[in-house]
């Protein structure tokens, strides 16, 4: 998939109830600091904010109030399952965002980061689709989101994106609505 690019999920694959999202990187070594970078998923309603401050599921919360998602599994660096089903009719999209941990080692970017990818797999781990994030000018990128899972007409879809943030989960925090 390229950035933009919409695939839809459960109208090409009836029956799909769960599926996995697999998150990878890898890190160019240097001497210095490696950026440490951490996942996390926002739950949103139509007006594209997150529900709630409760409706993220990151390390410190590793699945949502209604369990319909979680941290799971260890096919990619990071896996988060889904159960479509299960997730509340007041949940139009699900963003999967990947941000340099400023506490770990101190302010970083997505400057070494290569060959990052979001893939969507079904719960038995057939891939779906991938998503690589292109390379580009990541010097002052250090909060992304890598795609989001949304309903469309009944099901669900998935939209590749890619979208960087200069200023980390303060713009994440901005723009979802949220208290980090």
């Amino acid at each position: 998939m390229v950035a933009g690019s919409n695939a839809a999920l459960t109208a090409e694959n009836p029956g799909l109830e769960k599926v996995l999202l697999g998150i990878g990187w890898d890190v160019i070594p240097s001497r210095g600091p490696q950026a440490e970078l951490v996942p996390m998923v926002i739950m949103c309603g139509k007006d594209g904010r997150a529900l709630s401050d409760d409706h993220l599921v990151f390390f410190n919360q590793i699945a949502s109030p209604d369990g319909s998602i979680s941290f799971a599994g260890s096919e990619d660096q990071e896996q988060i399952d889904v159960d479509l089903n299960r997730v509340p009719e007041s949940v139009s999209k699900i963003a999967v965002l990947l941000y340099v941990d400023p506490d770990v080692r101190g302010p970083g970017t997505f400057a070494p980061v290569k060959n990052a990818y979001l893939r969507v797999a079904t719960d038995s781990n057939r891939e779906l689709l991938r998503f690589t994030v292109p390379r580009g000018n990541l010097d002052k990128i250090n909060a992304m989101i890598l795609g989001e899972l949304y309903r469309h007409a009944g099901g669900w879809k998935f939209r590749a994106l890619g979208q960087g943030y200069e200023n980390g989960l303060a713009a994440v925090a901005a723009d979802f609505k949220l208290k980090l």
